[in-house]
């Protein structure tokens, strides 16, 4: 006999918990088994909240998918309004920490992420319902942990007890708020929605529809029939699936390769990301203290089989004879589906005595956290004139706002770049910064940015990129046009200039209206082996005046290494300051 926390009195067999190799330990469980749980309530729990996390993770991945374009054709068979119909970034929206840190950094919440407050109120009342019922990320853990484990029995029941290196969690959650409270938003890096949108939006799905596509096209290359009728519907049933685009973005094996080490962790310590990592269950068991709803023990039925310990998502001390961690239990009620002696109970308003909400943060450690997120700040805008875009491929999309404040709003989620019809967009490596790793800029030579696209701007949660009617970025209906730059030549690679051979792919390729590239026809003497001719060429301008910086000159020149024509952020809309075009100061 033992006596527990407060006295409660405990069964000789909980001692076992903290030695789970015994074989009396082992004999234990393998009754418990024989025997089954006690509970009908817990099991159907079980298997309910099984469920939510199938409809959660489909839903997110429907909507990741759907983050894309789709032609539409007007009553007259003409193009139609560019547009997103699902509400795909509804997942974003409903997350509080990306609320509570842009809020902090701009002091203003982007009205579309009040939705936050429907996930933030409901943890107060019943704790950490998203991270076992709700969160894809944490659903992938939680599956992978299950079906997949390198460690069983003994050991994983004493990796499943509460451990000193969960508190590092609360610490990057303090440290993240506290930058953002002095403007630096970097809660995006660790914010499991956010990471997986950008991970699974730029990496592992375009990973994907690569593998098969190429497979695929081995079939088609085999030329019997049955086997091109198979890769036919194939690429139809991969397009329904995985969406029509499929190109990678830069850095995308960076994203994918840290996605997948994430995950595998599991293997190891069961949701090791959730316990250790993850800010965003850091703040929901700040929340979940307070919670009305939490866990009732009997302790005294306790036999000591660690089938709830076994069985824990949360290492939220589910065994009798130990106060049950409201911060950290996921709600996935496993504990109680295991239970062999009915000893786990969940209700509103429980036996305070049974629940501990400490999270044991050490005041030393948690001064350092605050310490170093006030040092985001200078450490991460060491570079001078930061916000005054000195770096000139510095291009954002469409729509952005200044530096400084798109700085305080993206999260780095990566909407923005999944939805690009044509790869103009791709996180950003250091052009932006330390402050700016994985915002969005444009890279021309990979794609250019469609002209009447305003997609972009419709997807953002934050409103780092303003959504943008579409005769604002074309410039008509007395809106002056969206300039995202300006295009410049290097005449020693343009072919009609250097090499006095004909080229105009710049000029066609230009979407505005007149075209802001004009060309100029010359006649020229050109030596050849064959001896010297005359010829006329057409020599490329660019009007300052009419180009908006588009990059599909860039793009399209076939001067593939160094093109001959690019474009860098002078006149952008978005920064008065960054000027081309000076008007004349009169002289007195």
């Amino acid at each position: 006999m033992a006596v527990g926390f407060k006295g409660i009195y405990v069964p000789k067999a909980a001692e076992q918990h903290v030695a789970a190799d015994t074989p009396a330990a082992k004999d234990s469980i393998r009754k418990a088994r024989e025997f089954g749980a006690t509970s009908r309530m817990g099991r159907a729990l079980v298997w309910l909240r099984r469920g939510s996390q199938a409809f959660f993770l489909f839903l997110f991945l429907y909507l990741l998918v759907s983050t894309q374009y789709v032609p539409e054709f007007d009553a007259t068979g003409g193009p139609g309004e560019v547009r997103v119909d699902s509400a795909v970034n509804i997942f974003l929206s409903i997350d509080p920490l990306v609320g509570l840190s842009t809020a902090l950094a701009a002091q203003s919440l982007f009205k579309g992420l009040i939705w936050c407050v429907l996930l933030a109120v409901p943890t107060l009342l019943i704790g950490r319902f998203f991270c076992g019922w709700i969160c894809p990320f944490g659903t992938l853990h939680h599956w992978t942990a299950a079906l997949w484990p390198d460690i069983r029995g003994g050991k994983r029941i004493k990796r499943n007890r509460l451990q000193p290196f969960m508190r590092l969690k609360f610490y990057i959650l303090v440290a993240m708020l506290v930058g953002s409270a002095v403007t630096t938003v970097q809660i995006g890096l660790l914010d499991p929605i956010c990471l997986m949108v950008r991970s699974v939006g730029l990496a592992i799905i375009p990973a994907i529809k690569y593998a098969v596509g190429s497979g695929l096209e081995v079939l088609a290359l085999t030329n019997v029939a049955a086997l091109q009728r198979t890769a036919d519907w194939g690429h139809e049933l991969s397009a329904s699936a995985l969406g029509q685009d499929h190109a990678l973005a830069n850095g995308a094996v960076f994203l994918g390769a840290t996605f997948i080490g994430l995950v595998a962790m599991n293997r190891y310590t069961t949701r090791l990301w959730c316990r250790m990592l993850c800010p965003l269950g850091a703040l929901l068991g700040v929340f979940a203290k307070f919670s009305i709803f939490g866990m009732r023990k009997d302790h005294e039925k306790c036999t000591g089989c660690n089938l709830c310990l076994l069985n824990c998502q949360g290492a939220a001390e589910p065994q009798g004879g130990v106060q049950w961690n409201a911060t950290e239990c996921h709600l996935c009620f496993n504990c109680e589906g295991a239970c062999p002696e009915d000893v786990i109970h969940f209700q509103f308003f429980p036996r305070r005595s049974d629940v501990a909400t400490t999270t044991n943060m050490q005041r030393r450690t948690m001064l350092q956290a605050v310490g170093i997120g006030a040092v985001m700040l200078p450490l991460s805008r060491v570079s001078a004139g930061f916000f005054e875009n000195n770096n000139p491929k510095l291009i954002r999309p469409p729509g952005s706002v200044q530096e400084k404040e798109f700085l305080e709003r993206c999260i780095k989620c990566g909407e923005c770049m999944k939805v690009c019809p044509t790869n103009f967009l791709h996180p950003a490596s250091f052009d932006a910064g330390l402050e700016g790793l994985w915002t969005p800029v444009a890279i021309a030579r990979i794609g250019y940015c469609e002209h009447s696209c305003t997609l972009c701007g419709q997807v953002c949660p934050t409103g780092a990129i303003q959504p943008i009617p579409e005769a604002a970025k074309l410039g008509t209906e007395g809106h002056e046009a969206i300039r995202l730059g300006t295009a410049f030549y290097n005449r020693g690679r343009c072919l009609p200039w250097a090499m006095d051979t004909p080229c105009i792919v710049c000029e066609e390729w230009c979407p505005t209206s007149p075209k802001a590239i004009w060309v100029e026809e010359v006649e020229v003497r050109r030596e050849r082996k064959e001896g010297a001719e005359i010829i006329k060429l057409q020599r490329p301008h660019v009007d300052p005046e009419r180009c908006i910086g588009c990059g599909a000159c860039e793009y399209s020149c076939p001067v593939k290494d160094d093109p001959a024509v690019y474009i860098t952020n002078v006149n952008e809309t978005r920064n008065p300051e960054n000027r081309l075009l000076l008007k004349v100061i009169p002289q007195y």
